[in-house]
């Protein structure tokens, strides 16, 4: 696999890719990002989809810890590099127009067009996600865990509570670390062979016993690496 750099903007422009491919955005319904506090929801103008990035945490299910070979032109190990890993980006999408009567349409649409995929489509794919193989996928409205919640969210934010569905879009990111690798082993392995004590004692009872003195050029029986 071939490194690649993804950022978080490569997410928002696949989120806003599949979102207007899905016919939920378009000219009249635009995609933003922005946090939608109590002032910008008073200087809004026109209906709009918000897509609040509110939580990035890694995925450490999905950590794969053994390490990928990175090959030159003729196929030989010149390093080795992490593989990537994967984030968990928590979106808050909201629905905004005059009327809640829309905005609930708004929510069902969204909730239409996200749970037909359990990972983006290749074709919406934007930016470096578009360049790598691993899947970026799609998890919608599953409970939060039990350090935080939506509510909390809409605490921090100073904004009055209105329904919202909770996305998770798991995406890969290089972690852009080369390790070098050492030089090639181009000697012949070698055996070393040496005598220990408890060798030249039996050799030496072996040669009492004979009535000779002991051969001091018999071969050695330990064999020890290097």
């Amino acid at each position: 696999m071939r490194p690649f750099r993804a950022m978080i903007h490569d997410v928002d422009a696949t989120l806003s890719a599949l979102l207007s491919a899905e016919g939920v955005a378009s000219d009249d319904m635009e995609v933003l990002f922005d946090a939608p506090t109590r002032e910008w929801a008073a200087r809004r103008s026109g209906p709009c989809i918000d897509a609040f990035l509110y939580d990035i945490r890694e995925d450490v299910a999905r950590r794969e810890i053994a390490m990928e070979a990175v090959h030159d032109a003729d196929g030989k190990i010149v390093s080795r590099r992490p593989p990537a890993r994967r984030l968990r980006l928590s979106y808050l999408l909201t629905a905004w127009t005059t009327r809640p009567e829309d905005e609930h349409r708004l929510l069902s649409a969204l909730l239409s067009a996200l749970l037909r995929y359990d990972a983006v489509p290749r074709e919406h794919l934007r930016g470096a996600l578009a360049n790598q193989p691993i899947p970026v996928l799609l998890q919608l409205a599953l409970p939060t865990g039990g350090d935080r919640s939506i509510t909390d969210v809409w605490n921090a934010l100073g904004g009055e509570l209105k329904p919202s569905l909770d996305l998770v879009v798991v995406a890969p990111f290089d972690p852009a670390r080369v390790e070098p690798v050492g030089p090639l082993v181009a000697a012949d392995p070698q055996l070393h062979v040496r005598s220990s004590a408890v060798d030249r004692r039996r050799a030496e009872e072996d040669g009492g016993s004979s009535g000779g003195p002991p051969d001091r050029h018999a071969p050695r029986r330990r064999i020890q690496e290097i």
